[in-house]
């Protein structure tokens, strides 16, 4: 295998992690012995322990930062106070999207970007494109730092152990910085892709193997179990979160995704694809991204053809066999005139027609 290694590949060995190619990356898509229910199950009950070290982390400074990013976010980056993270898109011109991502404030001219795994280069490449005359300085720093994700109900009660910074300082969807986890001076943040409580931990390459297994001891009474790429793509489904090239891309904008509380059109800066994304709200939107429910057998996969009456109106983005409610239930994209709750349709599984209802896409109450 080819694929780039993270400075965690030989502990994933070391834990018999069933290893396969993500995004040219060699990770671990779940660990022998345990399966992707069992790993799913741990972070919903007790805690998992995530390599996110693939995804990448590009930094933006100097004088205009904030008003570079406003420009280049659908968010509102100038309503951001220090130490907070907020989630955004950034657009093509046609309100498609390039990625999705978390933007961490230090200060006013210190921003760290942190960007999917398979879109790093195409992300920095696009910033770099749009900086035009901004003072701003970027810089792509993903090679240098190494990522752990904890999640589950009891990542606090885990991770507290392993250092003196009170944790319940670290309010959701913000940051601490210079953490010292058990020597290791770290970035923490209150955030994750699961649904569940837990934190993001960043660090240097060789700072990250340190981490990961001090966290695996520490969480041992609790039952914490090493976690893979199968079970990070069940629960961020399962929480509504979605994935890129799936629920997002180029070709579906953040309204068709149902994701427009992301998206600020009333911001005052005219963000790159908000004329688009502004046309397509008020011209009357086409598609819309739903949740369904098998009400016969079958189990619903990316790509399935969606239709109503014989008509094709859409297609799956994402299905599973849901894990914590084993359900067969999916995402799909859909002609907006039949996206309502309670709406019956079919899913083709196999040439057959598999009857389906729409339900609340947001399937984990929590």
């Amino acid at each position: 295998m080819d694929a780039k290694k993270t400075p965690l590949y030989d502990e994933h060995l070391r834990l018999g992690g069933k290893i396969v190619d993500y995004a040219g990356w060699a990770l671990p898509v779940q660990y022998e012995g345990q399966g992707l229910v069992v790993e799913h199950e741990a972070v919903r009950n007790t805690a998992g322990l995530f390599d996110v070290s693939h995804m990448g982390e590009i930094k933006v400074t100097g004088k205009e930062s904030t008003k570079f990013l406003d420009f280049l976010l659908t968010n509102d980056i100038s309503k951001m106070v220090d130490a907070q993270i907020i989630y955004t898109f950034m657009a093509y011109e046609t309100g498609g999207v390039v990625d999705d991502l978390l933007v961490y404030k230090f200060g006013d001219e210190d921003y760290l970007l942190v960007v999917n795994a398979a879109n790093v280069c195409k992300d920095f490449d696009w910033i770099l494109k749009q900086k035009g005359k901004f003072d701003v300085a970027i810089d792509n720093i993903s090679d240098e730092i190494g990522e752990v994700a904890l999640q589950g109900p009891l990542a606090q009660e885990i991770l507290q152990k392993l250092t003196n910074y009170d944790l319940n300082d670290v309010k959701f969807f913000h940051l601490a910085n210079d953490v010292d986890i058990n020597g290791v001076k770290c970035l923490i943040s209150r955030t994750g892709y699961t649904g569940e409580d837990g934190f993001e931990i960043y660090t240097d390459n060789q700072g990250i193997v340190k981490v990961w297994k001090d966290i695996l001891e520490s969480g041992k009474e609790e039952g914490i179990k090493p976690t893979g790429l199968g079970c990070r793509d069940t629960l961020r489904f399962e929480a509504a979160l979605p994935l890129y090239g799936h629920e997002i891309s180029q070709d579906i904008n953040p309204l068709e995704g149902d994701f427009k509380f992301f998206v600020k059109l009333k911001k005052d800066s005219n963000f790159i694809g908000k004329e688009a994304l502004n046309k397509y709200y008020n011209d009357g939107m086409k598609r819309k991204l739903v949740g369904f429910e098998l009400t016969e057998r079958g189990i619903p996969r990316e790509g399935y053809e969606v239709y109503k009456d014989g008509e094709r109106i859409g297609h799956v983005t994402t299905g599973y066999l849901s894990p914590t409610l084993k359900k067969n239930i999916g995402n799909a994209l859909i002609d907006i005139r039949y996206a309502k709750l309670g709406e019956q349709i079919d899913i083709k599984i196999r040439n057959k027609y598999v009857k389906a209802k729409i339900i609340d896409r947001k399937f984990l109450k929590k």
